[in-house]
């Protein structure tokens, strides 16, 4: 059994490393050089060149090596087999670490104490309670309920919002058109963790930033993307700043990546910015989960984590 291993932006020896130690039995290539290969049965990607995966004859699975699938589905020439996203206990903790931490952050006032500190002023602010804060969470996949759990856990008032609206035990969840206003409406800070598809994208806009409510405990709402650059109107944020319809933003990912350096995002006093690190994929941790999905579709099992490409995740 040969994998195709094909990375951009991540360490390819790294990542074959951890999947040869997963499962030391299996031949582990590098693309492209094996490209067009009959011996390839799966491919393990992230960011592969486009018409690469439609070269392999006798491909039997393609597994993204992240949350996300849409750089795989960008591809024109994918071949009918399936793709498998990547879910684990590890990747999931990242994302839920990240988004507990913005989350306080914002609602315990860090950018306004750490101006005051570089001021040397001694002064607090009033502080709300965790109940009188609601956290909208855009995107209910297993990455967006683990938050929901955990920010539930904190005492915070939790909602969610997904396209289908399916119901979560302990949740009050809004779904499709019909629901997003009245979420948007009750919401203080918005987490948005969707899945990037071409309903998704440019969602964050001005009409959604408007929606938010006006009046919350912290002064005004809050903004926390750590989806999808994809999802966001990175002007529309700005403009949302400068009126005050935003009172601050969390950004983890953007339009264009790395973040060009003019970009005004980068110096805005209500804006931080981290490089798409919220949830970085571990290869020790991750290898194994891909590796027994192989093993399972080997054993003419069906796979679990597959996507349906006409919904994009």
């Amino acid at each position: 059994m040969t994998i195709l291993l094909s990375v951009t932006g991540f360490d390819p020896d790294r990542w074959r490393g951890a999947l040869q130690a997963a499962d030391p039995a299996a031949s582990i290539v590098l693309a492209p050089a094996h490209a067009a290969d009959e011996s390839i049965r799966y491919a393990v990607v992230w960011k592969q060149p486009p018409g690469l995966l439609s070269t392999l004859p006798n491909l039997r699975a393609i597994f993204s090596l992240g949350a996300g699938v849409d750089h795989i589905l960008k591809d024109g020439t994918l071949p009918d087999v399936p793709i498998l996203r990547i879910v684990a206990d590890d990747l999931t903790n990242r994302m839920s670490e990240y988004v507990v931490w913005r989350v306080l952050d914002h609602f315990r006032k860090g950018a306004a104490y750490r101006q005051a500190q570089a001021r040397r002023e001694w002064v607090d602010w009033p502080q709300p309670a965790a109940r009188d804060v609601t956290v909208g969470v855009m995107g209910l996949g297993e990455l967006g309920r683990d938050a929901a759990r955990k920010l539930a856990a904190l005492g915070f008032a939790v909602t969610g919002w997904s396209r289908s609206g399916r119901p979560v035990e302990g949740l009050t969840v809004h779904g499709g058109e019909a629901g997003l206003k009245r979420f948007l409406a009750e919401t203080d800070i918005l987490v948005v963790l969707l899945p990037l598809t071409p309903e998704t994208a440019g969602l964050i806009d001005e009409t959604l930033l408007s929606g938010l409510k006006r009046r919350t405990p912290l002064g005004g709402p809050v903004l926390i993307n750590a989806g999808r650059g994809g999802l966001q109107d990175e002007a529309a944020i700005l403009g949302a700043l400068e009126a005050g319809t935003l009172m601050e933003a969390s950004l983890d990912v953007f339009q264009r990546e790395p973040l060009p350096d003019d970009s005004p995002l980068w110096r805005h006093p209500a804006v931080f910015v981290t490089p798409h690190a919220a949830a970085l994929s571990d290869p020790d941790a991750l290898a194994p989960t891909v590796m027994a999905q192989i093993a399972a579709i080997e054993r003419g099992e069906m796979p679990s984590n597959r996507v349906d490409r006409a919904a994009g995740y």
